[in-house]
C-alpha cells in the first residue's frame, strides 16, 4: 500500500504556519498578508487535487520501466536507501534547473515563485500541471533498477524537507550551509533580482550548486516575486498566464523554427525580429511596491469561508480518493476548484464572481442529490446542505454590496 506522506503531512504545514505567524507578529515582523497566504495555500490545494487525478497515471511510466528494462536487481539495504537518496536528490536538482532554464517547463513552475511574500505558505504554493514533466526526470532511477515504492517515500521527503526553509525567521545556520538546502539559500532561489535568478536549484543538498555553478550566497536584501508580478489572487490565471504570454509570442513570431524556440528557450527569450533576448531589469528599490488589494471585513470573512470550503474538502480528497466514485471526485474537485477561484475573484473585486459562485452552489446541490442516491449519510447531506444555504445567504448580502459598488 502506497503512503501519501504529503496528506499526513498536512496538520504539521498548518502548526508550524501557525507558530511562524505567531512569533512574526509577536516580533512585529510584516511576513504575512491575508490575501496573499489564502492565494498560496489555494494553490497547494489545487495541485493535490489535480495531482491525485495524474499520479496514478504518471507512476505507470515509472513502474513499467522498473517492471520491464530494470538493469539490477538491488536489495532494500541501508545503503540502498542512502544512494537513492542521493539520486533523487540529483535528478530533482536536474529537473529543478531545467524549470528555470526552458520556457515551456517555467510555465508550469513560475506559480511557485509569483507569491512577493516569503513564508511558510509559499512552500505550499505549487503548480498544478508541473508533474505532468517532472516524473520523466527521475526515469533513470527506474532503469537503475529502484523499487517504485523506495522511489515515492524518498521523493516525498525531498518534498517534505524543502518546507521549512521557505522563512526568512531563520537567518544562517553555521557549518550546515555548505551542505544542506538552508532557509538563507532558498531565499536567495525566490529572489527576483538579477544576481539570484536561476540560483540555488537544490532540493536537499545545496553540494549540486555549489558543483555545477549555479550557487549564489545570500547578500543583498531580497526581492521575492517573478520579474513581472503576477497581481492576481486568481489560482487559474495564476496556473495559465505565462502559457498565454508563449502561445501569443509564437503567433507573432516568423518562422516555424522561431515559433518552437520560444517553447524551448529560456525564459526572456525572444526571436530577433521581436527585440531579442530580454534581460531581468534592476530592482527599482525607490518605487518597489507589492501587489495588494484592500478587502472590506464583510467580504474578506467570505472568501475565508470559501477558502475553509475548498480546504476541507481538498483534504477530504486527500484521504477518500481512493474510495469515491470518479464521477464524485471530479463533481468534489469542480466544487473545490470554483471555491478558491470566486475566492480570489472576491479579493480582487471582480464582478464576475456573482456568476461563478452561482454556478459553484448549482454543482454543489447537484452533487449532493447525487451523493444522497449512491447512499451517503442522510445526516452529513443534511448538515452540508444547511451549511450552503447559510453560505448563500451570506452571498446575497455579498452580491447586494457588489451591486452597490
Amino acid at each position: 500500500m502506497k503512503t501519501n506522506y504529503i496528506a499526513l503531512s498536512v496538520p504539521i504545514f498548518f502548526i508550524l504556519i501557525g507558530i511562524e505567524l505567531a512569533y512574526t507578529f509577536y516580533k512585529k515582523l510584516n511576513y504575512y498578508r491575508l490575501n496573499d497566504s489564502i492565494a498560496n495555500l489555494n494553490q497547494g490545494i489545487g495541485s493535490q487535487l489535480v495531482g491525485l487525478f495524474m499520479k496514478t497515471v504518471l507512476f505507470v511510466g515509472y513502474m513499467y520501466i522498473f517492471e520491464h528494462w530494470r538493469v539490477f536487481e538491488i536489495p532494500n539495504t541501508i545503503w540502498t536507501w542512502i544512494i537513492l537518496f542521493i539520486g533523487v536528490d540529483f535528478f530533482y536538482y536536474w529537473f529543478h534547473r531545467m524549470s528555470h532554464q526552458v520556457n515551456a517547463l517555467w510555465a508550469a513552475h513560475i506559480v511557485h515563485h509569483q507569491s512577493e511574500e516569503y513564508n511558510l505558505t509559499v512552500a505550499l504554493r505549487q503548480s498544478w500541471f508541473q508533474g505532468w514533466f517532472s516524473w520523466v526526470f527521475y526515469l533513470p532511477l527506474a532503469l537503475i533498477g529502484f523499487d517504485p515504492i523506495m522511489f515515492l517515500t524518498l521523493s516525498s521527503f525531498n518534498t517534505l524537507y524543502q518546507f521549512w526553509i521557505h522563512t526568512r525567521t531563520i537567518k544562517s545556520m553555521g557549518f550546515l550551509e555548505y551542505i544542506l538546502n538552508t532557509p538563507s539559500h532558498h531565499r536567495v532561489h525566490h529572489g527576483s533580482n538579477p544576481k539570484y535568478i536561476d540560483k540555488n536549484n537544490a532540493g536537499t543538498l545545496i553540494i549540486w550548486d555549489r558543483l555545477f555553478g549555479t550557487f549564489q550566497k545570500e547578500e543583498e536584501e531580497v526581492y521575492y516575486g517573478i520579474t513581472t508580478p503576477l497581481a492576481s489572487w486568481n489560482p487559474v490565471w495564476a496556473n495559465v498566464h505565462y502559457w498565454k504570454d508563449l502561445i501569443e509570442t509564437a503567433k507573432r513570431s516568423d518562422n516555424i523554427s522561431d515559433k518552437v524556440r520560444v517553447f524551448i528557450k529560456p525564459p526572456g527569450w525572444f526571436p530577433e525580429t521581436l527585440g531579442g533576448f530580454k534581460r531581468a531589469p534592476e530592482i527599482d528599490v525607490v518605487n518597489y511596491k507589492k501587489f495588494h488589494t484592500e478587502t472590506a471585513m464583510s467580504v474578506m470573512a467570505y472568501a475565508l469561508l470559501l477558502f475553509l470550503v475548498a480546504l476541507a474538502l481538498g483534504s477530504y480528497q486527500l484521504f477518500f480518493f481512493d474510495k469515491l466514485t470518479l464521477a464524485t471526485n471530479i463533481l468534489v474537485a469542480t466544487f473545490t476548484i470554483l471555491s478558491m477561484l470566486t475566492c480570489g475573484a472576491l479579493l480582487e473585486k471582480k464582478r464576475w464572481f456573482v456568476n461563478v459562485e452561482s454556478l459553484r452552489f448549482l454543482i454543489g446541490f447537484s452533487t449532493l442529490y447525487y451523493l444522497y442516491h449512491l447512499g451517503f449519510k442522510l445526516e452529513w447531506i443534511i448538515g452540508i446542505a444547511f451549511f450552503q444555504l447559510l453560505m448563500m445567504v451570506y452571498f446575497l448580502f455579498i452580491k447586494s454590496k457588489y451591486r452597490n459598488a
